[in-house]
């Protein structure tokens, strides 16, 4: 019989997906989310000058995480911008719908973007870094004194409060919108004459609902972000063949996942890249229990944040029951009544998102109190992601894959890029609980709530 994702009480309903009954869901949450949701995020400069003059006359800009200001930034025709990094994190500014951008700067370094091709007008300017944009580094350029008005942004100046809390409510309320796709989708494998599970991927550039009405050009397997969600058996022989219709060339490697060399997945080293139109076979026997991922190695900044990420699992991960943790006795028989992979992305065209979802498009979790959820945090973004469940601890037992002699409780776990963490969850408190990034950027705007939040729905 195939492996598939199933719970150890089987749950087949978790192959389809558990976007369903959604009006009364979204009554429920509706209901409580404004009693959850304690913290809104807005930060407001008090310097109203809507220019700054740097040394030599050049109008300055200050780069942090993750804003950029004044806003608006004025400069007289045939001007240059100062920029300067005073964040901790690399940044760059470009002026959109040009081909002006300064070289990626870190912290503390700067540099002159000369802006003198440009015309009288406003422009947008933002910071092309991966997922900095969406986390709020953009900004309006004001160039000569034909620019006009160019408003005022919570960087600086006038800020309307009352329309803040408007849409921070609405943004909130939306949740949760349906939206076309659905990722993490468990795949049945062909059973070969020998027993080998064979397992057929399609790398493709496919239409990807990011958050409802945001379509974007994702790179996918088989349709869907992340791609299948793949779970075999100890001891399995594995083959996966993988058709590349990229317009570029692909390969997988398979993260956290012993395989011999010929099969790690790093073209040219390992074997030959998979050019656009051609395929190839994956083959390999299930060697030990793992977390692990697979996605694409060839030009992995850019395949990677774009979509080109999924689950891959052997066997079920051995749980501490029955042990005494930190005055918590885990139960001798739990049962866990659903394994939730949750994969942390934040950049390329997916942007800042779980499981290939922005919200409110994010997927709530349905469950009853008294539940265990095993959840198992893949980040294939660029940062680290602290992971904050509201209510329930976080009981960490395994990293990587590899179970903890030491099991230990957190509110909130910090996933770094190419880390798997698994957490059970008792969800013993009826209500709407809220889960998301804890870096507060990555999940609020003055556009109100986007990003890296979902929640918890315990009846």
């Amino acid at each position: 019989m195939a492996s598939t994702p199933t719970t150890e009480h089987d749950n087949p309903a978790r192959i389809e997906p558990r976007r369903t009954d959604f009006g009364m869901m979204a009554v429920t949450i509706m209901a409580a989310m404004g009693l959850v949701f304690g913290f809104v995020a807005v930060a407001i400069d008090g310097d109203s000058d809507d220019g700054v003059s740097a040394d030599g006359g050049a109008s300055a800009v200050s780069l942090t995480e993750f804003a950029l200001g004044p806003d608006p930034v004025t400069v007289d025709v045939g001007g240059t911008l100062a920029v300067s990094n005073d964040g901790s994190q690399v940044h760059n500014l470009r002026v959109a719908d040009t081909e002006l951008i300064t070289a990626d700067l870190l912290g503390g370094e700067s540099a002159a973007l000369d802006v003198s091709a440009l015309e009288p007008g406003e422009y947008e300017m933002f910071c092309e870094i991966a997922g900095h944009k969406d986390a709020g580094m953009v900004g309006s350029l004001v160039v000569g004194a034909g620019g006009g008005d160019a408003g005022h942004s919570s960087s600086g100046g006038e800020v309307d409060y009352e329309a803040l809390d408007a849409a921070m409510t609405d943004s909130m309320l939306a949740f949760p919108a349906e939206t076309e796709g659905s990722g993490n989708l468990a795949i049945e494998p062909e059973i070969l004459d020998d027993g080998t599970k064979r397992f057929e991927l399609t790398a493709a550039i496919t239409p990807w609902e990011v958050e409802p009405g945001k379509f974007v050009d994702a790179w996918t397997y088989n349709g869907i972000v992340p791609g299948p969600w793949i779970k075999v058996d100890v001891g399995d022989k594995v083959e996966v063949h993988i058709q590349n219709d990229l317009p570029m060339g692909t390969d997988i490697h398979w993260h956290g996942i012993r395989t011999p060399n010929a099969m790690d997945g790093v073209a040219p080293f390992t074997q030959d890249l998979i050019s656009s139109g051609d395929d190839f076979l994956y083959a390999f026997t299930a060697e030990k229990k793992a977390v692990g991922m697979y996605h694409a190695h060839h030009h992995g900044q850019m395949q990677v944040p774009n979509g080109l990420f999924a689950a891959f699992q052997i066997g079920d991960l051995d749980l501490p029951r029955g042990r005494t943790i930190s005055g918590v006795t885990i139960p001798q028989d739990l049962v866990v009544a659903d394994e939730i992979p949750m994969v942390l992305n934040d950049a390329g065209v997916i942007g800042l998102s779980l499981n290939g979802k922005s919200f409110p498009a994010t997927e709530p979790y349905a469950v009853k109190q008294g539940d265990w959820i095993l959840v198992h945090y893949y980040n294939e973004g660029l940062q680290s992601h602290p992971m904050h469940q509201h209510q329930f601890p976080q009981l960490v037992v395994a990293k990587d894959g590899i179970p903890l002699d030491n099991p230990y409780f957190a509110d909130t776990v910090n996933v770094a890029p190419g880390e798997r963490y698994s957490v059970l969850i008792n969800a013993d408190d009826p209500g709407t609980w809220v889960w998301h990034c804890h870096i507060l950027n990555h999940v609020e705007s003055d556009d109100g709530m986007f990003g890296m939040v979902t929640a918890l729905v315990v009846s």
